[in-house]
Parts: C-alpha cells; structure tokens; sequence
C-alpha cells in the first residue's frame, strides 16, 4: 500500500501545487479531495508557468489517471476552461475524470456568494465569490445538484425548477436583483453534462481497488488547515476540510489506507483575505517579503498578508492532520534578513502564556505572539541541492522547526522550479 496525502498547514498557498506536482510523477492516480475552483495552484515548468483552480496539480506529470472526487465541488465551465489551457499546451487530458457524487456549482450559487459579499461590504468573509460555500450548503441541505443528474434530463430539470424557486424568490425579495431563468440554465448544463459524459465515472470504487492492489495514489487537499471548517479560524474559513481526515469523506476511502501524510508549511506565513493573524507584518518588512515571494493571489490576484512563521498553529495543524513528514517552502525568500523570529508561545488577553491554538477567533485578534530570535543569512539558496550545503544559521532555522514539532523535515524548498528541492529522504 502506497498512499501518499498533501496538505497545508497554513492558510493555503504554502506550495502544496508543486510539491504535488514533483511527487505526482511517480503516481498512479492523483486526486483532488475538497474544495473547488477557489483554490490557486501554481506549478512551473521550466519558463512556463501552470495556475491551475480545479484541476489536480500533478495533472502535467502523471502518467496515470487525475481524479476530481466526490468532495470537490465542480464549476463544469472552469474545469473545461482549464482542459483547454492544457491542451493548447499540447498535453494530454484524456486521463482526467470527475465523480458522479462531486456537486456542481450552479449560477446562482456564484450570484448568492457575490450578493453576500456586496451586502457586507466585502468585509465579512473575504470569498472568492465562486459560489463554494453556498454549493456546499445546498449540499448539506441535500438540495444540491451532483455530476450524475446532468446525465438524466428528468432529474436535472426537476432539481433546477426546485432550487430556482427559492433562490429567484431570494434575488428578487431580498437582493433586489434580476431572476433567472429555468430553461436557459437547464440546456446550458444539459450540453454540459453530453460534453463531459465520458469523464464522469464511480472514482471512489477505482481509487479503493487501487489501493488494494499497491498503486501511487496521490491525494490533494486545497486550502489548508487553518481555513479549515472546524479546525479554522472560524468563520474566516473555507467551506470544506482541507485535512487528512477530508480524504476519506472527500474521496471515499478509509481511514486506515492513508499512510504518508506530508504537510506543507512556508519558511513564513501568509494569509489571504480577512480574519486574525497573530504574526502580521504590516510594515516595511513585511511588504519586502511579500515583493520576493511574489505572495499574491493566484486566483484573484490579491496581496497576501505576510507574517513570521508561526510555530504554535503549525503545531495545532499538524495535531489535526497527524503530520509524519514535514515541507517547508520558501526558505530562500527570507535570505537577507538579519534577525529572523518565530512564534513559539501566545501571551493572552490575561497575561497568560500558551502554547497551544485557540477555538475563540474573537480573543485570537488580542493574542501577543511570543518569539524566539534567530538569526539569518545572506547566502542565495536557490542553487542549493543538499542540506548540507546549506548555510549553517538556514539549518539551525529548519531543525528549531523539528525540535519544536517533533517532525522530520523531508524536503525544503529553494525556488518556484519543480527542480529546486532539498529532498532529504525519497518517499517513494
């Protein structure tokens, strides 16, 4: 049995898309397990550049097969959008394929998720506006529409009449906005459903068959676990579990297959959109980190709030998701900063030391993180493939890490490129 599970362990956009993407190909299956287009994968090849929403990252080395699960929610038009951005690469895509149990986002789940945002200000949440939440809520009500029913006409037409009813009453009562209407959105997703009919399979009874009979099956979360619905900083969260334990709800599979478990961390922090964030930057440095890293969104562009790394939620999201093999990305982007710090311990709104992650969003916002210093280098790491090699301050910074976590660290990351890696043991 060879299962393997990448996850993230800050608030997303740790690199989970390239370390997916290195380790994909030796896979036989990749699958991605929660979430949807809202997530922003960027993997480069060479000069090129892939941002993939929807897509499984190891899609462009995976000589096997690409799963979208059932635990993803599907906006069908982005992910025929993205099929045909990797086929204008000239690459193949036949090997991609999506599960009959995965839920469509539908328009008005896009309006909802916009009407939202516009209503609050755009301060609420801080969504992406693609309609993920308010797909999973239908989900969750069991209203939602799933891949299987645009393949059966009856089916589609009856689900669509029935969730328009209520959502144009909604636009039109309380939003003030335009209805929409049945039968343009049911032919549209009709076509739809004919065009991508022969990718839509039972993933769950081939990915288990895989398992049992020693295959590479790659699984990959989006987002990470503190955007997590429960783990999260609620309610600055997504609408999934981006964990390890997400797997097995997201993708059919049991608790007892998942066997190497890698989390994914930035050398820093970052976070995108609203919510607490102990070790916030918002100065010189902090800009200086967020111009090197390139930390702007992948999917909607915008600045990523940056920050120091920040050991006591990274402790807390590798308890969740029982972490035994650790990455860190980005070492190289905190090369020329003389005095490095790390979060090792809150100070409470009472003067209490912690060192352990709140449920209570509300006091993490009046939390003061304690630091440990270290100190930095002024080497370029991008070069660099060993661990040795590396300078001796960037070392002591990567085995603080371990000693604190109690984790190996596997594999650091120097570079963007799938090749500039410090692997320190091989997985597969």
């Amino acid at each position: 049995m060879s299962t393997y599970v990448v996850v993230g362990l800050q608030y997303g956009d740790e690199g989970k898309g390239k370390i997916t993407d290195v380790l994909s190909a030796k896979s036989d299956y990749v699958v991605r397990f929660q979430g949807g287009d809202n997530a922003g994968h960027t993997v480069y090849v060479g000069d090129e550049k892939f941002v993939l929403h929807l897509l499984p990252s190891g899609v462009l080395q995976c000589k096997g097969k690409c799963i979208i699960a059932n635990g993803v929610v599907v906006n069908p038009k982005s992910f025929i959008k993205e099929v045909n951005q990797i086929e204008s690469k000239n690459m193949r895509t036949d090997h991609i394929f999506i599960s009959r149990r995965a839920h469509v986002i539908m328009p008005y789940h896009i309006l909802l998720d916009t009407y939202r945002e516009e209503e609050h200000g755009g301060t609420q949440i801080g969504t992406t506006k693609k309609g993920i939440g308010p797909c999973y809520e239908d989900k969750i009500a069991r209203v939602g529409i799933r891949m299987i029913d645009l393949l059966n006409p009856e089916i589609l037409r009856d689900k669509i009449e029935k969730n328009l009813k209520i959502k144009n009453s909604l636009f039109e009562k309380y939003y003030g906005k335009p209805t929409l209407d049945v039968e343009e959105i049911y032919n549209e997703y009709l076509e739809i459903g004919k065009q991508l009919q022969d990718r839509i399979v039972d993933t769950e009874l081939e990915l288990n068959e895989a398992i049992r009979d020693g295959k590479n099956v790659l699984f990959e979360g989006a987002q990470a676990l503190m955007l997590d619905i429960d783990f999260g900083t609620y309610p600055y969260v997504t609408s999934s579990s981006p964990s390890t334990g997400g797997v097995c709800t997201g993708a059919g599979v049991p608790p007892t297959s998942l066997q190497n478990l890698i989390g994914v961390a930035k050398a820093y922090c970052t976070r995108v959109g609203n919510g607490p964030f102990p070790s916030e930057l918002d100065n010189e440095l902090g800009e200086s980190i967020r111009q090197i890293g390139g930390e702007f969104g992948a999917t909607t562009g915008r600045p990523r709030r940056t920050g120091w790394l920040d050991l006591v939620s990274l402790k807390h999201a590798c308890m969740i998701n029982g972490i035994n093999n650790l990455v860190i990305t980005k070492l190289d982007v905190l090369t020329g900063i003389e005095n490095l710090k790390i979060v090792t311990h809150y100070k409470t709104e009472d003067g209490k030391i912690i060192d352990y992650f709140t449920s209570s969003t509300e006091k993490l916002y009046n939390y003061e993180p304690i630091y440990q210093d270290l100190p930095g280098w002024k080497e370029d790491l991008t070069k660099v493939r060993s661990y040795d090699e590396l300078p001796d301050t960037a070392q002591k910074y990567i085995e603080f890490i371990e000693k604190y976590l109690g984790i190996n660290v596997y594999l650091v990351s120097v570079g963007p490129e799938r090749s500039q890696n410090i692997i320190r043991k091989e997985l597969f």
